[in-house]
Protein backbone atom coordinates (compact mmCIF):
# COMPACT_ATOMS: atom_id res chain seq x y z
CA UNK A 1 0.00 0.00 0.00
CA UNK A 2 1.41 3.27 -0.92
CA UNK A 3 1.77 5.80 2.14
CA UNK A 4 0.22 9.17 1.62
CA UNK A 5 2.98 12.08 1.55
CA UNK A 6 1.93 15.44 2.42
CA UNK A 7 3.94 16.82 -0.14
CA UNK A 8 5.03 21.06 -0.74
CA UNK A 9 5.49 22.33 -4.56
CA UNK A 10 8.50 24.60 -4.03
CA UNK A 11 8.95 26.83 -6.88
CA UNK A 12 9.76 30.34 -7.82
CA UNK A 13 10.98 32.51 -11.06
CA UNK A 14 14.98 31.93 -11.93
CA UNK A 15 17.52 33.20 -9.19
CA UNK A 16 14.83 33.48 -6.79
CA UNK A 17 15.97 31.38 -3.92
CA UNK A 18 14.67 28.16 -4.21
CA UNK A 19 17.30 26.53 -3.17
CA UNK A 20 18.33 28.51 -0.15
CA UNK A 21 14.80 28.07 1.40
CA UNK A 22 15.25 24.09 0.20
CA UNK A 23 18.22 23.82 2.24
CA UNK A 24 16.79 25.52 5.32
CA UNK A 25 13.55 23.13 5.40
CA UNK A 26 16.36 20.48 5.56
CA UNK A 27 17.77 21.94 8.51
CA UNK A 28 14.53 20.55 10.02
CA UNK A 29 14.97 17.24 8.85
CA UNK A 30 12.42 17.55 5.87
CA UNK A 31 13.86 15.17 2.68
CA UNK A 32 13.80 17.63 -0.60
CA UNK A 33 13.24 15.97 -3.97
CA UNK A 34 15.04 18.21 -6.59
CA UNK A 35 13.61 18.30 -9.84
CA UNK A 36 16.74 19.66 -11.58
CA UNK A 37 19.18 17.08 -9.85
CA UNK A 38 16.71 14.05 -11.40
CA UNK A 39 16.22 15.88 -14.50
CA UNK A 40 20.15 15.14 -14.72
CA UNK A 41 19.94 11.75 -13.76
CA UNK A 42 17.20 10.36 -16.18
CA UNK A 43 19.88 12.08 -18.70
CA UNK A 44 23.22 10.84 -17.09
CA UNK A 45 25.70 8.06 -19.12
CA UNK A 46 24.13 4.78 -19.82
CA UNK A 47 21.22 5.51 -18.65
CA UNK A 48 17.20 5.07 -20.96
CA UNK A 49 16.86 8.91 -21.34
CA UNK A 50 20.35 9.38 -22.86
CA UNK A 51 20.16 5.73 -24.63
CA UNK A 52 16.64 7.14 -26.34
CA UNK A 53 17.86 10.43 -26.68
CA UNK A 54 21.23 9.15 -28.89
CA UNK A 55 18.97 7.01 -31.02
CA UNK A 56 17.17 9.87 -31.91
CA UNK A 57 20.04 12.81 -32.57
CA UNK A 58 22.57 10.98 -33.37
CA UNK A 59 25.66 10.35 -31.71
CA UNK A 60 26.78 14.33 -32.17
CA UNK A 61 24.53 14.91 -29.30
CA UNK A 62 27.08 13.03 -26.91
CA UNK A 63 30.55 14.76 -25.57
CA UNK A 64 33.65 12.25 -26.14
CA UNK A 65 33.30 10.84 -22.55
CA UNK A 66 29.97 9.35 -23.79
CA UNK A 67 28.11 12.15 -21.62
CA UNK A 68 25.14 14.35 -22.87
CA UNK A 69 26.23 17.37 -24.52
CA UNK A 70 24.16 19.75 -22.99
CA UNK A 71 24.82 22.43 -25.63
CA UNK A 72 24.45 20.80 -28.83
CA UNK A 73 21.15 19.00 -27.38
CA UNK A 74 19.84 23.02 -26.49
CA UNK A 75 21.13 23.59 -30.04
CA UNK A 76 18.37 20.96 -31.36
CA UNK A 77 15.68 21.48 -29.90
CA UNK A 78 15.97 25.41 -29.08
CA UNK A 79 13.82 27.02 -32.08
CA UNK A 80 12.32 23.20 -33.11
CA UNK A 81 8.77 23.29 -31.03
CA UNK A 82 8.71 19.47 -32.58
CA UNK A 83 11.94 18.45 -31.20
CA UNK A 84 11.43 20.08 -27.96
CA UNK A 85 8.28 18.50 -27.86
CA UNK A 86 9.72 14.91 -28.35
CA UNK A 87 12.16 15.65 -25.90
CA UNK A 88 9.62 16.50 -23.09
CA UNK A 89 7.50 13.34 -24.07
CA UNK A 90 10.39 11.51 -23.34
CA UNK A 91 12.18 12.76 -20.42
CA UNK A 92 9.09 14.46 -17.95
CA UNK A 93 7.07 10.99 -17.34
CA UNK A 94 10.51 9.31 -16.37
CA UNK A 95 11.54 12.96 -13.71
CA UNK A 96 7.34 12.66 -12.73
CA UNK A 97 8.23 8.86 -11.60
CA UNK A 98 11.42 9.47 -9.96
CA UNK A 99 10.05 12.15 -7.96
CA UNK A 100 7.29 9.94 -6.93
CA UNK A 101 9.48 6.99 -5.99
CA UNK A 102 11.90 9.62 -4.20
CA UNK A 103 8.39 11.09 -2.01
CA UNK A 104 7.47 7.34 -1.20
CA UNK A 105 10.84 6.47 0.35
CA UNK A 106 11.04 9.76 1.96
CA UNK A 107 11.14 9.19 5.39
CA UNK A 108 10.61 13.15 7.05
CA UNK A 109 7.44 14.38 8.79
CA UNK A 110 6.25 15.60 4.83
CA UNK A 111 8.45 16.40 1.80
CA UNK A 112 9.62 19.44 -0.13
CA UNK A 113 9.45 18.42 -4.01
CA UNK A 114 11.27 21.77 -5.63
CA UNK A 115 9.89 22.42 -9.46
CA UNK A 116 11.28 25.14 -11.28
CA UNK A 117 8.40 25.06 -13.53
CA UNK A 118 5.75 23.78 -11.48
CA UNK A 119 2.51 25.56 -12.74
CA UNK A 120 4.17 25.67 -16.33
CA UNK A 121 4.33 21.58 -15.95
CA UNK A 122 1.26 21.21 -14.52
CA UNK A 123 3.26 19.41 -11.55
CA UNK A 124 1.13 21.63 -9.04
CA UNK A 125 -1.10 18.24 -9.49
CA UNK A 126 1.20 16.50 -7.64
CA UNK A 127 1.57 18.34 -4.19
CA UNK A 128 -0.81 19.18 -1.61
CA UNK A 129 0.12 22.77 -1.18
CA UNK A 130 2.17 24.78 -3.08
CA UNK A 131 4.81 27.17 -1.65
CA UNK A 132 6.48 30.55 -4.35
CA UNK A 133 9.72 32.27 -3.17
CA UNK A 134 9.35 35.68 -4.77
CA UNK A 135 11.69 38.17 -5.89
CA UNK A 136 11.35 41.36 -8.20
CA UNK A 137 12.15 40.96 -11.21
CA UNK A 138 15.10 43.37 -11.15
CA UNK A 139 16.39 41.61 -8.59
CA UNK A 140 15.93 38.28 -10.49
CA UNK A 141 17.93 40.44 -13.79
CA UNK A 142 21.33 41.30 -11.24
CA UNK A 143 21.32 37.76 -9.15
CA UNK A 144 21.17 35.61 -12.57
CA UNK A 145 24.00 38.10 -13.85
CA UNK A 146 25.92 37.97 -11.06
CA UNK A 147 25.55 34.10 -10.47
CA UNK A 148 25.55 32.90 -14.15
CA UNK A 149 28.09 35.40 -16.07
CA UNK A 150 25.09 35.97 -18.39
CA UNK A 151 23.54 39.09 -20.54
CA UNK A 152 20.83 41.02 -19.23
CA UNK A 153 19.51 40.00 -22.48
CA UNK A 154 19.78 36.27 -21.86
CA UNK A 155 18.03 36.39 -18.92
CA UNK A 156 15.07 38.40 -19.83
CA UNK A 157 14.60 35.77 -22.53
CA UNK A 158 14.54 33.07 -19.75
CA UNK A 159 11.92 35.44 -17.73
CA UNK A 160 9.55 35.95 -21.02
CA UNK A 161 9.76 31.82 -21.38
CA UNK A 162 8.40 31.80 -17.27
CA UNK A 163 4.96 32.22 -16.35
CA UNK A 164 4.64 36.17 -14.83
CA UNK A 165 5.17 37.16 -11.38
CA UNK A 166 1.68 37.82 -11.30
CA UNK A 167 0.67 34.57 -12.55
CA UNK A 168 3.08 32.45 -10.09
CA UNK A 169 1.89 34.52 -7.48
CA UNK A 170 -2.21 33.69 -7.83
CA UNK A 171 -1.78 29.81 -7.62
CA UNK A 172 0.84 29.89 -4.91
CA UNK A 173 -0.96 28.37 -1.63
CA UNK A 174 1.88 30.53 0.58
CA UNK A 175 4.82 32.91 -0.93
CA UNK A 176 8.23 33.65 0.68
CA UNK A 177 9.67 37.35 0.46
CA UNK A 178 13.07 36.54 -0.43
CA UNK A 179 14.07 40.50 -0.84
CA UNK A 180 15.01 40.79 3.14
CA UNK A 181 18.26 39.56 5.48
CA UNK A 182 18.37 36.00 6.01
CA UNK A 183 16.85 36.04 9.21
CA UNK A 184 13.65 37.42 7.89
CA UNK A 185 13.39 33.90 5.38
CA UNK A 186 14.93 31.88 8.59
CA UNK A 187 11.82 32.73 10.06
CA UNK A 188 9.42 32.52 7.62
CA UNK A 189 10.62 29.02 6.66
CA UNK A 190 10.27 28.36 10.44
CA UNK A 191 6.65 29.58 10.28
CA UNK A 192 5.85 27.41 7.60
CA UNK A 193 7.55 24.59 8.56
CA UNK A 194 5.04 24.79 11.93
CA UNK A 195 2.31 24.28 9.57
CA UNK A 196 2.92 21.85 7.47
CA UNK A 197 3.97 19.67 10.50
CA UNK A 198 0.08 20.34 11.14
CA UNK A 199 -1.12 19.96 7.93
CA UNK A 200 0.77 16.98 7.50
CA UNK A 201 -0.51 15.48 11.12
CA UNK A 202 -4.40 16.31 9.51
CA UNK A 203 -3.52 14.61 6.52
CA UNK A 204 -2.60 11.17 8.47
CA UNK A 205 -5.55 11.66 10.99
CA UNK A 206 -7.87 11.59 7.55
CA UNK A 207 -6.23 8.92 6.04
CA UNK A 208 -6.39 6.37 9.03
CA UNK A 209 -10.06 7.73 9.94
Amino acid sequence: MMLKKFIVGLTGGIASGKTTVANLFAQYGIDLVDADVIAREVVSTNSDGLKAITEHFGQAILLTDGSLDRAALRTQVFDNPEQRLWLNTLLHPMIRQKMLDQVQTSTSAYVIMIVPLLFENHLDSLVDTTLVVDIAPELQISRTIQRDGVSKQQVEHILASQMTREQRLAQADNIIDNQGDHEVLRSQVFGLHQQYLQQAADLETNVHD
